[in-house]
């Protein structure tokens, strides 16, 4: 049987403190979502003024990126390639903001951002899982 790593509590706050002081350097009112592997919610925080529907919008980047193991942003290129990805994943969010969190070549989980820019969503993202170093 392999050993295969797994996002700690530790890490999940270390990235949301990350991804929130990205937002608020910027004064982006946002909602961040973390996943584990699975998809499962690990960590969901709403900004205040961030809009309601900014909460559906990141877990759902946040599952999509963690279950395809890639960026949202690809599949958001791929929609526009071939309109038939659409309909692939079921119920995913295809479009950028959404990244996977890489750990020794294994997808231990995702962060999903939504409220601003989608490509400001994507740079919140970024901020969290490079504070795991």
């Amino acid at each position: 049987m392999r050993t295969k790593p797994a996002l700690t509590a530790d890490d999940t706050h270390k990235m949301m403190a990350a991804c929130n002081a990205e937002a608020q350097k910027n004064n982006w009112k946002v909602t961040i979502a973390i996943v584990d592997d699975s998809g499962a919610g690990l960590l969901l925080e709403r900004m205040d003024g961030a809009g309601p529907i900014s909460a559906e919008v990141a877990m759902g980047k946040a599952r999509t990126s963690a279950a395809t193991r890639r960026p949202t942003k690809f599949w958001e290129d791929r929609v526009k390639e071939k309109p038939a990805f659409v309909t692939f994943p079921s119920g995913g969010v295809l479009f950028q903001g959404g990244l996977p969190i890489m750990h020794q070549g294994e997808c231990v989980g995702a962060i999903g951002v939504s409220g601003v820019q989608s490509h400001e969503d994507e740079q919140i993202a970024k901020a969290g899982i490079d504070a795991l170093g």
